[in-house]
């Protein structure tokens, strides 16, 4: 899940160019969870490279895709061998449950209010299989990844003649930072900026979130490679599953049923 912004076609198909396969670790730590399943909603998807990755590497189940920007569900729908969706949890009205319910890129932290969050996942909760699992990553704030948010040198993205500067626009209030990335082409009549903000969750807190909604965390990571979550690593990367025989206080929507 990216920034409103790219509901636009233009910068839609940056993303890819902009998170190359080979720097994408986190695809690496999700795949084999995603192969594994037999039906995986994907949450904030984007572009849909990692639903098409496993498609392409012999995944036969359902693959479903949710993105609330136009433009990337635009360049995913290429695709047409996976179920896309546009829109977001709140107004999603899928009545399956999904083995795996996933969100990469560091979407879990475009939720900013306590109302979207727990709205959030009393749905993922609810569209989980009783088995099912949830699994996500968001940046830990102890590690404070701002500090090197604002280089000094615009960032080419290959392939695309297009330059990027990111810029902290508000600093870190101890709950969220705000950022803009400013994106030039000698091709376009003029400059596309994307204005972001991202909340931080310590553990504590998102231990909290996740019981009121009725999930309980199987695991904790600190990076993709599997190791334990300290002050100074990057990542808490959760995979939680359902509380047994528990709703949530906030669920409620299209998708308020108890799963088999």
């Amino acid at each position: 899940m990216v920034d409103r912004l790219f509901a636009e076609p233009a910068l839609a198909a940056l993303y890819d160019p902009m998170c190359p396969r080979q720097l994408r670790a986190d695809f690496d730590f999700y795949l084999p969870r995603v192969m594994a399943a037999g039906s995986v909603l994907d949450v904030g998807c984007g572009t849909g490279a990692m639903l098409h990755e496993a498609r392409i590497a012999g995944h036969s189940g359902r693959l479903c895709g949710l993105d609330p920007a136009e433009g990337m569900l635009k360049e995913a729908r290429k695709h047409t061998d996976i179920e896309w969706h546009l829109g977001n949890l709140a107004t999603l009205t899928i009545a399956d449950a999904f083995d795996l319910v996933v969100m990469t890129g560091h979407a879990f932290q475009v939720l900013i209010e306590d109302h979207e969050l727990q709205t959030s996942l009393a749905a993922i909760r609810a569209l989980l299989a009783s088995n099912g699992r949830f699994v996500f990553e968001t940046r830990n704030p102890t590690a404070q990844a701002w500090t090197h948010w604002t280089p000094d040198y615009p960032h080419a993205i290959r392939g695309t003649g297009t330059k990027m500067v990111r810029k902290v626009t508000v600093p870190f209030d101890g709950r969220t930072i705000s950022f803009t990335h400013t994106f030039t082409n000698p091709d376009w009549d003029h400059e596309q900026i994307s204005q972001s903000t991202l909340r931080f969750l310590d553990r504590p807190t998102l231990l909290q979130f996740l019981n009121e909604a009725g999930l309980e965390i199987e695991a904790q990571f600190g990076n993709w490679d599997h190791t334990p979550v300290t002050d100074r690593s990057p990542e808490i990367i959760t995979i939680a599953r359902r509380t047994p025989h528990a709703f949530g206080p906030f669920e409620t929507g299209p998708w308020r049923t108890e799963r088999p």
